[in-house]
C-alpha cells in the first residue's frame, strides 16, 4: 500500500515508492531550501517543501474549485497502518547523542522489535519524527503515539493526532534510521477498525495517559466530549473552560465579535475552506490583540464556521493559533482587517500610530511607519542567530527601536571600516567609500540615549587614536599663549585628529580632514572624519551662523566624497582643494528635521543622501529593567570596534551589488508605470545606503575568511542569502524612510517645478491601482486586463517582477484542453 506526499500544500496527494522518496530526500534544491530554512529561520522556506503523510492515504474527492483528485482531507483518509511521533525542541548535544544511539549496532534489532521504520531530523534541525507500526490493541494514532513515547522516554506533540497530518520532507543526510519495510507496510486490521472513525472526524485519544499507566476510555465519552460534554482529557478540560468571548473585550473601542463578523462577511464559510479560513482569520487577529494566543483562540472559538469543526471533528484550534504564530509579521494590519474594521466603525481605521509634527508619506498600500517598525524590529531579532552582535546592538531596546539601533551601530561600524572600499554598478571603474549621513528621529525622551552608548563603545579606537593629537595640539596653544610677541613661535603640529564635535569651526575641520592621510598597500588613504550630536537642532543652530561655518555645502559633498576647496585671505585657511570625507550621526526630534529638510531647501538634493530613521514613541510602556549589567555585551561591542578599525582592502560585495541593482531596477520600473518623478528621486541613491550599512555585519559574520596583513586585517569571502537578506531589509526600510519624510516634499518640489514650467501633469498611482484590482487569486489575463497589457510577454514581465518581490505566489497549473494555465495568489507583503 505504501504512504502519499504532496508537492506542496496547496497540490494533491501522490502515491510514492523508495525510488521516489530518494529522489526527493536527494534532490539538491530541496535540500538548499532546508539549509536556508535552518539559516534563516524563515517559515516560509519551510511552506514550500514537500511534505510526506505517512499515516493515511486518501480517496478521490473535488476540491473547492471543482477539480477531483486525491486531496489531502481527513473525510476521505485510508489508513496506512504507520503512526508518526513528532519530537519538537531537541538540543543539538542531545540530537547528537541520539543519532550516535540510533546508528548503534543493537539498535536495529531494538527498532524492529518496536517496529519502528524511519527515524529523521525535521528541516528545523531540532526535532525528530519517528515513523513506526500501529497496533490495533493499543487504541487509535495518538494512543499509540503516548504508548511509544512512554518505551522511548519522549513527549507526544498532540498536533500529530488527525490522520491527514502531513510531516515535511528531510535531507537523506538527515535520515537516523531507515527500514525498508516503510515504503511496503500496511495493516488493514488497524485501517479497518479506524477508518470510519477518522473519516467521522474523530482523533482524540481512546486512551487516557495517567500516572504511567494506560486505561481505556469508553468511545462514547469520548464523542460526548467531542460534542461539548464533560471530559477528563486535559486539552478538552482546557477548552471548555474558555466561556463566550467577554463583550468588553475590544480593540478601540470595537467589540471583537463584531470585527470578526464583519471580516467574515455575508458569504458562509463552507466545508472545506472552513480550517484554511480560521487559519487566516488566526493569523489577522493577532494585529488587533496585541498578538495574544489566548485571545485569539477564544475569539476562534465563539466563530460560528470554526464552532462547526469543532462540533463535528473536535478541531484542534490551539494547534491553528500556534500555526498562525510561526507566520512571518511581515505587515501592518492586513487590508481584509482594516476593511472589518471600518464596516464597524463607518470610517477609516487610524493606523497612524499617534500625530506626527513632520509631514508623511505612504510608506506602502495604506500601512503606518509605526507597523512597518515593529515588522522590521521583528525581521532584525530573525537575524540575531546568523550576525550575534546585532543582539548586543539592540540590548534593552523595545523591537520597534531596533531600526534605529541597527542604522547607528552600522554608520559608526563603517566609519572603523575608512580603509575599505568597494565599487559599484553605477560608473564601476571607481573606487567608492563606506560614508553615511546618519539622523535619528523622534520625539523627546524617546529613548535616544542607546546612540551614545553605542557611540562610546564603537567610536573608542578613534576617540583612542585622537588623544594624541589632541593632547599636541593643546600643548601646542599652551606655548603661543605663553610665548611673548618678539620671540620665536613654536611650529603647529601636523597631528591626525577625526572625531569633531558640532561646534567645530570650517577651518579646523578642513585642515583636520586634510591631515588625516594613511598609507595603506602603499596608497594614501583620506580616513573619515566623524561627528556624533544628541541634538540635532543644536547642531542646525550652531552651523547657521554665516556662511563661514555652515557646512551643508560639505554635508552634501560627504555622501560621494566629492571635491570641494577653499581659497580665504586668512591665515588659518590654507589654500587646497580636497575630497570630503566625512560620516555624521545626529539624533534629533521632528522640528530639527523640519529645519534641517523643507520645502525651501528641498532641492538641494540633502534629503537622498540622509538616512533619517524614525524612533517611535513609548507609548507609556517602560523598558524591562535590568537588575545586572551586561558587562560581557559591551565588551563585545568593543573588541569587534578594534578589530573593524583595523580592516583594509576591496571588499568583495559584487554579488550583493548585483542584487541591488535588480531591486532598483523593479523600484524604478514602478516609478516609470506610476510616472513619478519623486519616486525616483528618492529611490536613486538608496542602493547605496543598503550595501555601505550591511558592509560591516556582513564581514563580521565571514570573519573566519579573513587573515592578519601586518596590522591590518583583510580577506576574501563570497556573499550568499543571508547576506542579501541583511542588505535588502536595509534598502527597503531606507526606501520606505526616505518616502515617509520626503515623500510629500518630493511631490510638491515637481509640482512647483511643473507649475513654474506652465505645465499641468496629472499623476496616478497606476501601479498600485492596478495591483489592487486584481483577486486574490488571478491568472496572466487577469494581469493583462488590470494592468491595461496587450500581449502575454509584457504579462509575464509583471508576474516575473511581482513574484521577485514576493508580492505574489504561484499556487498550482490547471490543465484547461491541451494549455496548462498558471494560477497566482497575492501574499501579505506590502508593496512598496
Amino acid at each position: 500500500m505504501g504512504f502519499c506526499y504532496q508537492k506542496s500544500f496547496f497540490k494533491p496527494t501522490l502515491p510514492i515508492d523508495e525510488a521516489g522518496f530518494y529522489a526527493l530526500v536527494r534532490d539538491k534544491e530541496w535540500n538548499d531550501t532546508i539549509d536556508k530554512f535552518r539559516q534563516t529561520g524563515d517559515q516560509a522556506l519551510k511552506r514550500r517543501l514537500p511534505a510526506f503523510i505517512f499515516q493515511a492515504t486518501f480517496d478521490i474527492t473535488t476540491s473547492p474549485k471543482g477539480i477531483t483528485d486525491h486531496w489531502r482531507k481527513q473525510a476521505a483518509t485510508r489508513l496506512t497502518g504507520l503512526v508518526v511521533i513528532d519530537v519538537d525542541h531537541v538540543e543539538s548535544e542531545e540530537l547528537r547523542l541520539k543519532s550516535e544511539e540510533f546508528a548503534a549496532a543493537d539498535f536495529t534489532q531494538k527498532a524492529k522489535e518496536l517496529g519502528i521504520l524511519l527515524i529523521y531530523i525535521t528541516p528545523s534541525g531540532h526535532g525528530l519524527k519517528i515513523v513506526f507500526k500501529a497496533d490495533a490493541e493499543k487504541g487509535n494514532l495518538i494512543d499509540n503515539q503516548h504508548a511509544m513515547a512512554k518505551v522511548l522516554g519522549v513527549e507526544v506533540d498532540e498536533s500529530c493526532k488527525d490522520a491527514s497530518r502531513m510531516s515535511f520532507m528531510c535531507k537523506e543526510s538527515d535520515i537516523l534510521y531507515i527500514d525498508k519495510e516503510l515504503f511496503t507496510y500496511e495493516n488493514t486490521e488497524f485501517a479497518q477498525k479506524y477508518n470510519e472513525t477518522y473519516r467521522a472526524g474523530k482523533s482524540q485519544a481512546t486512551l487516557k495517559v495517567e500516572s504511567g499507566e494506560c486505561r481505556v476510555e469508553s468511545q462514547s465519552k469520548v464523542n460526548s466530549a467531542a460534542d461539548g460534554g464533560d471530559t477528563e482529557n486535559s486539552e478538552l478540560t482546557t477548552d471548555s473552560k474558555l466561556s463566550t468571548i467577554n463583550s468588553e473585550l475590544k480593540y478601540h473601542g470595537i467589540p471583537y465579535q463584531k470585527i470578526v463578523e464583519a471580516w467574515i462577511g455575508d458569504k458562509k464559510v463552507e466545508p472545506g475552506d472552513r480550517h484554511r479560513t480560521s487559519l487566516i482569520l488566526a493569523d489577522h487577529l493577532r494585529y488587533i490583540t496585541d498578538n495574544d494566543p489566548e485571545l485569539i483562540e477564544q475569539i476562534l472559538r465563539q466563530t460560528p464556521f470554526v464552532k462547526e469543526i469543532i462540533e463535528e471533528r473536535n478541531e484542534d484550534v490551539k494547534t491553528t493559533v500556534r500555526s498562525a504564530q510561526g507566520y512571518d509579521f511581515l505587515k501592518g494590519i492586513p487590508k481584509r482587517m482594516q476593511e472589518a474594521i471600518e464596516k464597524t466603525q463607518n470610517s477609516k481605521p487610524c493606523v497612524c500610530g499617534g500625530n506626527s509634527t513632520f509631514p508623511s508619506g505612504e510608506v506602502g498600500r495604506g500601512v503606518s511607519i509605526d507597523s512597518q517598525l515593529e515588522m522590521w524590529g521583528n525581521q532584525i531579532e530573525a537575524l540575531f542567530p546568523q550576525y550575534p552582535i546585532l543582539q548586543d546592538i539592540c540590548k534593552g531596546l523595545k523591537r520597534n527601536q531596533y531600526p534605529a539601533a541597527l542604522f547607528v551601530a552600522g554608520g559608526f561600524m563603517m566609519t572603523l571600516m575608512t580603509r575599505c572600499s568597494y565599487r559599484f554598478y553605477h560608473r564601476p571603474e571607481e573606487v567608492r567609500r563606506l560614508n553615511n549621513s546618519t539622523l535619528i528621529i523622534g520625539d523627546p525622551a524617546s529613548g535616544k540615549s542607546f546612540a551614545t552608548r553605542l557611540y562610546k563603545l564603537l567610536a573608542a579606537p578613534i576617540m583612542e587614536a585622537d588623544q594624541e593629537g589632541k593632547d599636541a595640539i593643546n600643548a601646542y596653544r599652551e606655548l603661543m599663549r605663553t610665548k611673548g610677541a618678539n620671540k620665536d613661535k613654536p611650529q603647529k603640529p601636523k597631528v591626525v585628529i577625526r572625531v569633531h564635535p558640532a561646534r567645530t569651526s570650517n577651518a579646523q575641520f578642513i585642515q583636520d580632514m586634510v591631515n588625516a592621510v594613511e598609507e595603506v598597500d602603499g596608497e594614501k588613504m583620506h580616513l573619515h572624519m566623524l561627528t556624533f550630536d544628541t541634538e540635532l537642532d543644536n547642531t542646525v543652530t550652531v552651523q547657521k551662523g554665516g556662511a563661514w561655518i555652515d557646512k551643508l555645502a560639505l554635508e552634501l559633498k560627504a555622501f560621494h566624497n566629492e571635491e570641494d576647496g577653499q581659497s580665504y585671505s586668512n591665515l588659518d585657511s590654507v589654500l587646497q582643494d580636497f575630497n570630503v570625507y566625512w560620516n555624521y550621526i545626529y539624533t534629533g526630534t521632528p522640528i530639527a528635521l523640519r529645519k534641517k529638510v523643507n520645502d525651501q531647501n528641498f532641492g538641494s538634493g540633502l534629503a537622498t543622501r540622509l538616512t533619517c530613521i524614525p524612533l517611535p514613541a513609548t507609548k507609556f510602556r517602560m523598558l524591562s529593567r535590568e537588575s545586572t549589567v551586561d558587562y560581557e555585551s559591551d565588551k563585545r561591542l568593543k573588541d569587534w570596534a578594534y578589530k573593524l578599525d583595523r580592516m583594509k582592502g576591496e571588499l568583495p560585495l559584487q554579488k550583493i551589488v548585483d542584487e541591488l541593482y535588480e531591486w532598483t531596477a523593479r523600484r524604478m520600473a514602478d516609478a516609470e508605470e506610476n510616472e513619478s518623478d519623486a519616486e525616483e528621486m528618492l529611490l536613486k541613491r538608496c542602493a547605496y545606503h543598503g550595501l555601505n550599512f550591511s558592509a560591516p555585519f556582513i564581514v563580521m559574520r565571514h570573519w573566519d575568511k579573513m587573515h592578519q596583513d601586518g596590522q591590518y586585517w583583510c580577506g576574501t569571502f563570497e556573499t550568499d542569502d543571508v547576506d542579501w537578506q541583511l542588505a535588502e531589509l536595509i534598502v527597503n526600510i531606507q526606501y520606505a524612510c526616505q518616502r515617509h519624510y520626503f515623500g510629500k516634499m518630493a511631490e510638491t518640489y515637481f509640482q512647483n517645478k511643473d507649475m513654474q514650467a506652465s505645465v499641468n501633469v496629472q499623476r496616478h498611482q497606476k501601479t498600485y491601482e492596478a495591483f489592487s484590482l486584481l483577486p486574490e487569486e488571478f491568472t496572466v489575463e487577469d494581469v493583462m486586463r488590470c494592468f491595461k497589457l496587450n500581449n502575454l510577454p509584457a504579462a509575464h514581465m509583471r508576474i516575473g517582477r511581482l513574484m521577485k518581490d514576493h508580492l505574489i505566489d504561484k499556487l498550482s497549473e490547471v490543465k484547461d484542453g491541451k494549455v496548462y494555465k498558471a494560477i497566482y495568489r497575492k501574499t501579505e507583503i506590502v508593496m512598496l
